[in-house]
């Protein structure tokens, strides 16, 4: 890394972000934060009215943010989709693969067909977005991607079975992109994101709940985490000061999977 100051290192200012399905939530949350770094922030999502949603918070934020229509599961879509940005924004310095989703069924219980469109989600997509930007990224001799992992990247639950392959996929896809463009000076690192405060998670997080009382009682920082305690370990791997920081993921998890827990 060339001297400069700490600050400078964190800067994100000139570089242009990708964060996917980032119309709410975690993504939207690192993309705010990237923002404020000094990134142009491009986001998509699957459909007009999410997307058009999450202009509305955007400009709420008075965040410049570029936002496209884009199923990220679509190889011939996201090419299409990146080939546009490159003409009207410029060629994506960080990548964040934050589009996901769950489905909570017992194993047994669960179609193939629906175990498939959670891998497919959650795993394929990283791989056709991170395949469609790693060109551009090797022909400038420089590129961040970061994946959203979950700590289902490392422990197994109830009802995720497929969620639980598709992101223990996702860390292994983080550590095999390194392993082949590193040379490149392209960084591919994860985030695994503990139990976050959403608005999708509030019913479980009710005073009294059996869950909410399993998850404090389970972290040793006694609480859920925030979108917002995303922001800075995101921005830690976006930027130089992640320069030889390589297929890692960093657990933002308030300690959880180093604790066994509380003996009853």
């Amino acid at each position: 890394m060339t001297s400069m100051n700490v600050t400078d290192q964190f800067s994100l200012k000139g570089k242009i972000a990708l964060v996917t399905g980032a119309s709410y939530g975690i993504g939207f949350a690192i993309a705010k934060g990237f923002a404020a770094a000094g990134a142009t922030i491009i986001f998509n999502d699957i459909n007009q009215e999410l997307r058009d949603k999450g202009m509305v918070s955007y400009k709420a934020e008075y965040i410049h943010a570029h936002g496209y229509v884009c199923d990220v599961t679509s190889e011939t879509k996201v090419n299409e989709m990146i080939r546009t940005i490159e003409s009207e924004v410029g060629q994506i310095d960080i990548l964040v693969n934050n589009a996901g989703i769950i489905k909570r069924i017992p194993m047994c219980e669960m179609s193939a067909e629906d175990f498939r469109k959670v891998v497919d989600v959650d795993l394929n997509a990283p791989f056709i977005v991170s395949k469609a930007v790693i060109p551009s990224m090797i022909k400038r001799g420089h590129g961040k991607i970061i994946n959203i992992c979950s700590m289902m990247s490392e422990l197994g639950r109830e009802t995720v079975s497929a969620y639980a392959a598709a992101k223990g996929g996702l860390k292994m896809l983080t550590k095999n992109i390194c392993s082949e463009y590193g040379e490149y000076n392209i960084q591919c690192n994860g985030i695994g994101p503990g139990y976050i405060a959403t608005p999708q998670t509030a019913p479980l997080r009710t005073e009294g709940h059996p869950f909410n009382s399993f998850i404090i009682s389970k972290t040793p920082a006694a609480r859920w985490g925030t979108p917002e305690d995303l922001v800075g370990p995101a921005i830690f791997l976006a930027s130089e000061a992640s320069n030889f920081v390589n297929g890692h993921v960093l657990y933002v998890d308030g300690g959880i999977l180093a604790y066994i827990g509380k003996q009853p």
